[in-house]
């Protein structure tokens, strides 16, 4: 798998509270995850806020850039590093004017229309999902799989993200078709060390060039 920001891609699970989402944050840093998107989907505005000044105030002594999921306001705020939308999100058009050109914007992708419309859209990096069925997103249309993850990679030329139900048993083989980067939660928030789980993870990267 090629080295990118997106390499590996720590998702929060928004059920851990703080000082426990910020140990699993700091300990997956240490381990080597490449980027830190912060997901608060279901508790008020300024729990979100806070949540993500205390990430952003760990990741300050860092270079792992923080991503703030569907909240436009919340990541222009927090002056984070870039916004991860889903499809019933902002529209990325005006996502893209309020962040400007410099920010991080990333899409989830759940099926073949919207991944050829991802092509003519103003984003950096495509989220596609689910690889695989997963129990921290109950709502999934569409398993891609790894055939459907290799044909998506030959239909854009974005950068894509996998997430979805990857793990230290399957990840060898996601990064084996060439994409830009795996996202993960439970593998590493829910792992008895998410620093040690980080570190197995990235070393199945480094030994899984693509096929």
């Amino acid at each position: 798998m090629p080295l990118t920001p997106y390499s590996l891609y720590l998702v929060t699970d928004e059920q851990q509270d703080l000082q426990t989402l910020l140990k699993v944050v700091e300990q997956a840093i240490q381990g080597g995850v490449t980027m830190v998107q912060i997901r608060e989907k279901h508790h008020d505005i300024r729990a979100f806020i806070n949540k993500a000044a205390a990430v952003k105030t760990l990741l300050a002594r860092t270079n792992v850039p923080l991503i703030i999921n569907d909240r436009v306001d919340v990541a222009l705020a927090m002056d984070a590093d870039g916004v991860h939308l889903g499809q019933s999100d902002m529209p990325v058009e005006l996502a893209r004017q309020l962040l400007g050109p410099n920010k991080l914007l990333g899409l989830s992708i759940e099926n073949e229309q919207q991944l050829k419309q991802a092509n003519h859209l103003p984003i950096d990096y495509i989220g596609l999902s689910a690889i695989f069925a997963t129990p921290t997103k109950s709502n999934i249309k569409k398993q891609w799989g790894l055939a459907g993850l290799e044909n998506a990679l030959t239909q854009t030329t974005l950068p894509i993200v996998a997430i979805g139900g990857i793990n230290k048993t399957n990840i060898s083989a996601i990064a084996q078709t060439g994409v830009h980067g795996i996202a993960l939660v439970s593998a590493i928030s829910h792992a008895s060390s998410p620093k040690q789980a980080a570190r197995e993870l990235t070393l199945l990267l480094a030994q899984s060039p693509p096929l």
